[in-house]
């Protein structure tokens, strides 16, 4: 096996099983750096070993082997809490690097609850936002620092340090390596599926850079999705955030043109559309609301994909029910952002007077104050009142806020179709 060939074996092993890894070994060292640390360890030496070796026949339980013979020998050497010690020895007895064979089974018997007690601990809210989506896709998603960094166009370096003071911040806290119990549940699984959300958004529409999406992103957010689907089947507001994504992602293809341009949803080639994601979506709002209650946010937001998803042509879309359920979100949610799709949706349904009449509303609203999606509706919609010099202007206005160069081309473009 050539060094190439050996690395690359390493990276696809390291994206399937990081996640299983480090939580399997946080829930021994209780914690997560430490675990992460570890692995990392692990990675190092199959880098180092398979080249010469081969990869394994069990790459996961020889990583996982690895990294817990470096952390004997780390609590050995740094004399640390005899009883840490004593509980990794029981798990992994090595003899002269032979792996033994009851490890896949010992991991598999927590791998359920491990990842759930590593998607909460990553996702705590002691964290600010953006270090909890770092360390989620570093330690979940598998994505090495200068990924993570490159996705969301910040400096490697700034990247690193905020992984480390938010590894940091959750040792610092001596928080327990655990599921919540039912008292805090709903507050700690709302963090979760807002990092999970904020990773697929930033990969569906890019907020900055030169990339109109970032498919990679919206991959991980699917994955999570997934997983935490799996995990927790009984919180409906998690099949309804996997409803959203799956048919909010079965549109990537049709989203740009041959030569790379934005098309915007009403515009888009639904024969493109990815059925089987549609589908996986539609089941997903199911068993959302099979599990009964009054729909959350996402739920909500998965049925207005759907009615999306539902119409094969765009004049076929049920637009009074979608301005119905954005009504509904926006009781919810109290967000001036979902009020400017409300108005989107009421202007289709019933009229762009009807729409431009809550958008001017908003327009005093502080927090859109340099929202660019804002005088972006204000412009279509006055366009569609004829009144094309100020609908211009909107879409100039427009164009100039928005950091992601697709966007501001598509925008710009816009305006000059207008007629004078």
């Amino acid at each position: 096996m050539t060094a190439s060939d050996a690395h690359a074996a390493v990276e696809a092993v390291w994206r399937i099983e990081s996640a299983r890894l480090i939580a399997a070994l946080a829930r021994v060292v209780r914690e997560v750096g430490l675990a992460e640390d570890l692995a990392q360890e692990a990675l190092v030496a199959a880098l180092e070993q398979w080249p010469e070796s081969g990869v394994p026949d069990n790459p996961g339980a020889w990583l996982m082997a690895t990294a817990k013979h470096r952390g004997i020998d780390r609590m050995r050497h740094a004399t640390m809490a005899e009883r840490k010690h004593e509980e990794l020895g029981r798990e992994l007895e090595i003899d002269r690097g032979e792996v033994q064979p009851d490890i896949d089974a010992a991991i598999d018997d927590h791998i359920g609850d491990d990842l759930l007690s590593l998607i909460f601990a990553t996702c705590h809210p002691v964290l600010p936002t953006e270090a909890r989506v770092a360390l989620t896709l570093r330690m979940l998603g598998g994505l090495a620092t200068k990924d993570i960094a490159r996705a969301f166009l910040v400096p490697e370096s700034t990247l690193a340090q905020r992984i480390v003071r938010a590894k940091k911040a959750l040792a610092e806290a001596d928080l327990p390596f655990e599921v919540p119990g039912p008292d805090e549940l709903a507050e700690r699984l709302s963090s979760v599926l807002e990092v999970i959300y904020l990773v697929f958004n930033e990969g569906y529409s890019a907020t900055a850079g030169d990339d109109w999406m970032r498919p990679e992103l919206v991959q991980d957010a699917l994955r999570l999705g997934r997983i935490l689907a799996e995990l927790v089947p009984d919180e409906p507001e998690v099949h309804g955030l996997v409803a959203l994504m799956e048919i909010q992602a079965s549109r990537l293809r049709a989203r740009t043109g041959p030569g790379g341009e934005p098309i915007l949803l009403l515009d888009q080639e639904r024969a493109r559309w990815d059925w089987v994601l549609v589908n996986r979506g539609l089941k997903a709002l199911d068993r959302a609301d099979a599990l009964g209650g009054e729909p959350g946010p996402y739920a909500l937001q998965g049925a207005i994909a759907a009615c999306h998803a539902r119409a094969r042509r765009p004049q076929d879309t049920d637009w009074p029910r979608i301005a119905t359920l954005y009504t509904s979100l926006a009781g919810l949610t109290g967000s001036p952002i979902v009020e400017l799709n409300r108005a989107v949706a009421l202007a289709q349904a019933f009229g762009p007077e009807t729409g431009l009449e809550l958008v001017d509303e908003l327009a005093s609203e502080p927090s859109l104050e340099d929202y660019h999606l804002l005088p972006s509706v204000r412009g279509d919609l006055l366009a569609k009142l004829g009144r094309f010099g100020e609908a211009r202007a909107e879409l100039e206005r427009a164009a100039a806020l928005t950091r992601n160069l697709q966007e501001r081309e598509l925008l710009f473009e816009r305006a000059r179709t207008l007629a004078p």
